[in-house]
This record gives structure tokens, sequence and C-alpha cells, in this order.
């Protein structure tokens, strides 16, 4: 066989288990509600979201898709809720690091978790157009913005 075949799949091999081993790794520190009292307040917003004033025509509908579809995990204006789904508007999703595309993924495949304690995102039950995976989107993205998130 030829040497650098071999160099390219030892290579290849070692790309694939790194990235492998990489996804069950935590790389934020979880974002957690507590009480005065310190003790741990289940289903509390983990985002305090600065809701724009005028949303677009698209991220209005993203919105009403959000609150039917999402908001049961992820909460209201997408601030997560403690012990059920993270906040959606937090830097780990900007676009740079999560595009639009993963949202459509994990929304239509369920994803593994790989950056908070909440464990694995099932698909949504509920069958979604191009167009309104896209609204949400959109939403989430105005949202984002509005919070600094770029």
């Amino acid at each position: 066989m030829n040497k650098g075949l071999i160099g390219a799949l030892v290579v290849a091999i070692i790309a694939v288990a790194g990235w492998y081993w990489t996804q069950g790794q935590t790389t934020e520190e979880p974002v957690s509600a507590s009480a005065p009292d310190g003790a741990q307040i289940a289903g509390a917003s983990l985002a305090d979201v600065v809701v724009p004033e005028g949303l677009s025509a698209m991220a209005q509908q993203g919105e009403t898709y959000f609150n039917a579809v999402c908001a049961s995990c992820h909460g209201t204006n997408a601030a997560g809720q403690d012990g059920v789904a993270p906040p959606l508007v937090h830097r780990i999703y900007e676009p740079g690091h999560h595009g639009d595309m993963a949202f459509v993924l994990a929304a239509r495949n369920g994803v593994r978790a790989h950056h908070w304690p909440f464990g694995d995102m099932p698909p949504v039950e509920q069958r979604l157009t191009d167009g309104e995976l896209g609204a949400i989107v959109a939403y989430v993205r105005e949202l984002q913005r509005a919070n600094g998130i770029n």
C-alpha cells in the first residue's frame, strides 16, 4: 500500500477520534439559577434576555412558532430553563460557533449533549417546514443581536 495513503488514513482516524472525544466535553460553565439561600430553582430562566423593541416580520412569525414548539423547553424568549434546557441567547450559540443550520438539524434530528448538562435534545415532535424553522432561527438571532451576541 502507498505510504502517502497510509499516512492520510492515520491522520483521518486521529481526526475522527479527536472529534468524537470532544463531543462529550463541556467547554462552558453551566448556567443555573439559584434562590438567595443558594438552592436551585427548577425551571427558572437561565438568562436575562433583552427583547428588542421591534422584530422583523419573519422574526415575529418565528416568535409565534418558537412559543408553540420550543419555549416549553428553552423558555420564554429563549432564556432557557434550569434543569430543562439551555438558553439559546448565549454566546455559545453565536453564529460563528452554531450556524443557522445547527438549529435546523437539532430540531429535525435532535442533538447529543455537548455543551450543557441537560442531556440530549430529542427531535422536535411537530414536523416544522423549512420556512417555519427559518423564522424560528431569525427570531433567535434577533434576540441574540439585541443581547450583544453576533
